[in-house]
């Protein structure tokens, strides 16, 4: 996950650092990562 960018959250993966990385929202990763840690299902 990289900070500084407006509005998206890209997140790559870990073991591939200059692979592709996913965008998503803002508003949605903050609403899967809140799920995440409630246990709660989307």
């Amino acid at each position: 996950m990289a900070d500084g960018i407006p509005g998206v959250v890209p997140v790559r993966d870990s073991k591939r650092p200059d692979g592709p990385a996913l965008v998503f929202p803002a508003a949605s990763w903050t609403a899967f990562v809140d799920a995440l840690t409630t246990g709660r299902s989307l």
